[in-house]
């Protein structure tokens, strides 16, 4: 922990997540940049970082682990195959480490419905941006009503998704179903990705249908209008453009734009799954301060 009072970070990989990633670390009043770590010196993320004040290193998570002092929180922004790996190298240092890959190693988590989990768990994951944009709408109609199956389809600009989430597209699905049956307790889901080639580039929009018993727009629309609003608090271009209800069965559809730092405001699928994870790592932060606190009071 640094004399500032705020907890030491690394952000490991820079493509498209990790610069944005670091950006938004910088403007935390709990969380401080350290480092940003990348395999290869020629990545123009990492000269952009450096151009922005950051420490770098080129040799990926050596670097971490060669650090004189281990980090408090660690971002894994790379890809799922690498994590395990990750994981197991940083686990003796105790690291908090937020896993940005659908990679289901860690604990499964998004903020709005079970972010207090977090801090009982030292990797988290952070499941994929179609699960943190459509979980927590699942999550709250299926605590009014009996959810039979859902269907979710992502559609993200082809500009916006990056090297490592091509590469793992079949993990993105997987997790995000398995997202979604955890913490919904839906058994039937299905879930879809669309890269969309579209010019101008597609605002990053996911869709959720449900069916199941008593489904009434009413109720409906009042439980998601509440679960976008706690999305909102932490990421603000969070908006339901569709809720609908007919004969027992439930569409909602959401659009997220970005909040413009190092990404176009159409790349709102890195912007929703970097802000969950900024949020969770300042929970941990908060909980780790408070002590330290309560330590030398």
């Amino acid at each position: 922990m640094k004399r500032t009072g705020r907890l030491s970070v690394a952000v490991l990989g820079v493509g498209l997540i990790g610069l944005d990633l670091a950006t938004k670390v910088m403007r935390s009043r709990s969380l401080s940049c350290e480092l940003v770590a990348a395999r290869d010196e020629r990545t123009s993320g990492l000269r952009q970082a450096a151009a922005l004040g950051l420490p770098t290193a080129t040799d990926g998570i050596r670097s971490l682990v060669a650090a004189p002092e281990p980090f408090d929180v660690v971002f894994d922004a790379t890809n799922a195959a690498a994590h395990a790996e990750h994981a197991e190298l940083l686990r003796p240092s105790g690291t908090f480490l937020v896993d940005l890959t659908p990679s289901k190693v860690g604990h499964m988590v998004v903020p709005s419905v079970n972010g207090a989990e977090a801090l009982k768990h030292a990797d988290v994951n952070m499941v994929s941006c179609g699960g943190q944009a459509s979980v927590p709408i699942l999550h709250a109609i299926s605590r009014r009503h009996r959810i039979d199956g859902a269907e979710v389809v992502t559609t993200a600009a082809s500009q916006s998704v990056g090297r490592a989430t091509r590469l793992n597209i079949d993990e993105f699905v997987g997790t995000t179903q398995d997202a979604v049956r955890d913490l919904t307790g839906v058994e039937d889901v299905k879930a879809i990705l669309n890269i969309s080639p579209a010019t101008p580039p597609a605002t990053f929009r996911v869709t959720v249908s449900a069916h199941g018993g008593d489904l009434t727009e009413e109720s409906v629309r009042a439980a998601v209008t509440a679960a976008a609003a706690r999305v909102r608090s932490f990421v603000g271009g969070y908006r339901v453009t569709a809720c609908a209800v007919d004969q027992g069965q439930a569409f909602v559809a959401v659009e997220i734009t970005s909040s413009g730092d190092r990404i176009p405001r159409y790349a709102g699928n890195l912007d929703i799954i970097n802000a969950a994870a900024i949020r969770i790592a300042e929970q941990y932060a908060a909980d780790r301060l408070s002590l330290a606190g309560a330590e030398t009071s």
